[in-house]
């Protein structure tokens, strides 16, 4: 079974950390079933790719897509308390599926795994506060709706409600429960919905994000509660090929705008820095959507910050041109690394952050850096 999982999952990086998981599950699953003499076959799943010929369609495009082998929800914003002091937070649900999977009717068979990474940035803390489970989906403990969003790990949970969404988080030193309800339609994140990664057409996702959701709800950190309010950005993939074999990582940012408008725009990153793919999307104040060539994107880190507990080195700071807009971005504070080695089994920066111009903020969202302690290694 590890033979057929490294065929998909990393090594190294997202979603290695499960490798011991689903085996340790698919063993005494096995011996409860087969009989002896007669090993159960593998069966590999379907054949399928992020295509034009099957665009992304509204409302299935919600739920879970469980013939994908890789997909994930991911919420990110920025929330203050009532005296007013800001936080960030972020939530994402991965829902990962083995290139084959054991022909075993038991209820224990991983035919999924799912696991879930949670933080908050509190500046008077000056380090992330995170929490992460995972899981194999199956027995009512874990695993994602197919007709809208629901996807959870036991008490851990974001899911729909009406047109609103909640999520639900119990950690040992963070709790929060969170409503979002949006103010804006969908954004497809490339034509169609297809989000290209690299040159070779197998590199890409289908990707849609929801900026400016409005957030209310409450927040615990270390058992103390507050109501909180603020603004925050979801984001929906799924693949069946994500990461280049020439890339180590890449650099992500999602911004909501000030004016109302939103910005998403990434870098897939070779090992000596340069730029391997760069893609972008902006919506504007007035709904206009315009998809951003590498040509007219320049992303320069001009800041950077070693972790103290993994010695990663990660540009924090950038000076960014995309297409129009020229923005500084600056992070609520430096210390935003995260440790998932419990759940994905990987180290990366997920980080609040302020888009600048000049002294100006002109919007506020999320910068996301991987591949610094080592080649993320993501569907392959």
């Amino acid at each position: 079974m590890i033979s057929h999982l490294r065929s998909v999952l990393p090594r190294k990086g997202i979603c290695s950390g499960l490798l011991v998981l689903c085996c340790g599950l698919c063993g005494p699953a096995q011996a409860e079933f087969s009989l002896p003499g007669t090993p159960l076959p593998l069966q590999p799943t379907p054949d399928v790719k992020v295509t034009p010929q099957y665009p992304m369609q509204f409302p299935n495009a919600l739920g879970g897509h469980p013939d994908f082998p890789i997909e994930w929800w991911y919420v990110t914003g920025w929330l203050h308390n009532a005296s007013g002091k800001p936080l960030g937070f972020q939530i994402t649900f991965f829902r990962v599926r083995p290139p084959k999977v054991w022909a075993n009717p038991s209820a224990f068979n991983p035919g999924e795994l799912l696991f879930a990474e949670a933080a908050l940035s509190d500046p008077r803390i000056r380090h992330l506060l995170t929490a992460q489970r995972a899981a194999r989906a199956g027995l009512g403990l874990a695993g994602a709706d197919r007709d809208h969003t629901d996807v959870w790990i036991r008490h851990w949970y974001l899911r729909q409600r009406g047109r609103d969404y909640e999520t639900r988080i119990n950690g040992n030193k963070i709790r929060y429960r969170l409503r979002f309800t949006p103010t804006q339609p969908a954004l497809l994140e490339g034509p169609q919905g297809i989000s290209q990664k690299g040159p070779d057409s197998k590199n890409a996702s289908y990707y849609y994000s929801l900026p400016h959701l409005k957030v209310s709800g409450t927040v615990d950190i270390k058992g103390r509660r507050e109501l909180v309010s603020g603004e925050a950005w979801l984001d929906h993939e799924w693949s069946a090929a994500y990461l280049p074999k020439k890339a180590v990582g890449w650099d992500w940012l999602g911004i909501n705008l000030q004016d109302g408008g939103a910005l998403m725009v990434f870098m897939m990153r070779r090992a000596d820095g340069a730029p391997f793919w760069l893609a972008g999307t902006e919506r504007n104040a007035l709904g206009q959507v315009h998809y951003i060539p590498a040509k007219d994107i320049h992303m320069q880190p001009i800041g950077w910050w070693r972790s103290p507990q993994t010695g990663i080195r990660y540009p924090v700071r950038w000076q960014m041109q995309v297409g129009n807009l020229h923005l500084a971005i600056v992070p609520l504070m430096d210390n935003q690394e995260f440790d998932a080695s419990r759940s994905s089994g990987t180290v990366y920066w997920e980080g609040a952050v302020r888009a600048m111009t000049g002294q100006q903020t002109v919007g506020k969202g999320y910068l996301e850096l991987t591949g610094y302690g080592g080649r993320l290694a993501l569907g392959q």
